[in-house]
């Protein structure tokens, strides 16, 4: 209501943010994880002057540089290009409660970049002290990038007592921060331990010493990001507000994935014991593909969990979920929907005037006083505006096929009270003349009742 509607056609501009964001965080946690391993190592290769492995690693820091830095901010770039378009009030919202949190994961960042490159273009020309110190800067950054990044998308999820007591340290402190925190650097080290058995087993085919003194030395931090996952995981759950905990319960296919991350987590775990742990000649292209599938399956199915039980928030007991204040609908309710919005009402002035009164204000009564295509048209841009935030017409959770064989009373019922049909869903926002328009506009694009099945609708 606040910002333009933004059409993403078939998927929903939602799940363009979900397959953007997701790509990020399989190069970010890397970045963090990744970054721990080359600080640790390296201090250990030049410790023991172990020139080989030296070597590796060198080629291993131009593979990461090149992956975290240069597409990780390509990918970061794009999620705030794909939330600015398409959760534009959120955005917002975030931006003013952690404005002192982005500054600080800024600053931050900047000493990231710079200590990478540090790290990477003086490898040979640094005393092994200095080189270190700069690996280890790169370390602590990063993961205070993820501490300062994760904190915000917790937030999203538990406000806890911000709403009674708006401060930037009650947001950033929110229910969900630390199993958040614990279960993303879990994520980030057993991320690095595959990313690196993925490099090393297509990089140093020829170097069987090598490659098992690299299966030794990564293996422990997996199998310790294995169990942080887990123990992250769990409390994440225990610390779900009451609706996210319902709404995960109701969905069988979120009850499938929850069980999905554990039971992968699990055979990683067992993977990389009885693999590189145990058989250190087990690091082939093959098995450090598959290693490496199954981890991105793991993260991948906790970061969409975790979005998907958000609803009908997109912040929790602030933002709803088609970009609307939560404390906006009683108002909304009352005035009407498309009286509440800046664009709306500028296209209905521009394409009906007749339904605004002499101060310009949107007359409810005259909406159902307009002809058939008029009516579909105020009714589709209802649709748009409040309900394609998360439905398509044609594709992903395409209301065509979500109202299959519905007639108009039940399409009706569902238009006025969303959230009582599905909790999940936010309430309507709008005018009883309103949800008749809606209605009328989602009757024309429900789809007919399967052919093949005995319908037991009265004529």
């Amino acid at each position: 209501m606040h910002y333009p509607w933004w059409y993403v056609p078939f998927i929903t501009s939602p799940m363009l943010i979900a397959a953007v964001a997701t790509i990020h965080i399989f190069v970010a946690m890397y970045a963090v994880g990744g970054g721990m391993f080359l600080a640790v190592e390296a201090q250990y290769a030049h410790r023991t002057q172990n020139r080989p492995y030296l070597a590796y690693l060198k080629d291993h820091a131009w593979f990461f540089i090149l992956l975290t830095v240069v597409f990780g901010a390509i990918t970061g770039i794009g999620i705030w290009w794909t939330i600015g378009l398409a959760s534009p009030l959120a955005t917002e919202a975030l931006i003013h409660v952690f404005v002192f949190g982005w500054a600080m994961e800024y600053v931050f960042f900047v000493i990231e970049i710079a200590s990478a490159f540090l790290f990477y273009y003086f490898w040979d020309r640094l005393p092994p002290r200095t080189h270190t110190i700069f690996g280890y800067i790169y370390a602590v950054s990063a993961w205070i990038s993820l501490v300062l990044i994760t904190s915000i998308t917790a937030f999203m999820l538990n406000t806890g007592n911000w709403t009674a007591n708006p401060s930037f340290w009650v947001a950033f402190f929110n229910p969900e921060f630390l199993p958040q925190t614990i279960a993303r650097t879990g994520g980030s080290l057993l991320l690095a331990s595959l990313y690196v058995y993925l490099h090393a087993a297509l990089r140093s085919q020829d170097e069987p010493e090598l490659r098992a003194l690299i299966a030794r030395r990564s293996t422990r931090p997996g199998l310790l990001g294995a169990a942080l996952v887990t123990v992250g995981g769990g409390w994440w759950l225990l610390a779900l507000p009451e609706s996210a905990r319902a709404a995960l319960a109701a969905a069988s296919a979120l009850n499938i994935l929850m069980l999905l991350i554990f039971a992968v987590t699990v055979i990683v775990f067992a993977m990389l014991y009885l693999g590189p742990y145990r058989n250190p000649g087990w690091i082939t292209p093959g098995f450090a593909i598959l290693l490496f599938a199954f981890g991105l399956a793991a993260i991948g199915t906790g970061e969409f969990l975790r979005e998907a039980v958000r609803k009908p928030y997109i912040i929790y007991g602030v933002v709803m979920s088609n970009q609307i204040y939560a404390d906006e609908i009683p108002s909304l309710r009352q005035t009407g929907y498309l009286e509440g919005g800046t664009w709306t009402r500028r296209y209905l002035a521009e394409r009906f005037p007749q339904v605004l009164d002499d101060q310009g204000r949107v007359e409810e009564s005259a909406l159902l006083a307009l002809d058939e295509a008029g009516r579909l048209e105020v009714g589709e841009l209802l649709f748009l505006y409040h309900c394609n935030d998360c439905h398509s017409v044609e594709g992903y959770a395409a209301v065509s096929e979500s109202m299959r064989g519905w007639s108009r009373e039940m399409i009706l019922a569902v238009a006025r009270e969303p959230h009582r049909a599905r909790f999940f869903m936010p309430p309507f926002a709008g005018t009883s003349e309103e949800a008749e328009l809606l209605t009328d506009y989602l009757v024309t694009i429900a789809r007919p009742f399967p052919a093949g099945l005995v319908d037991g609708a009265s004529n």
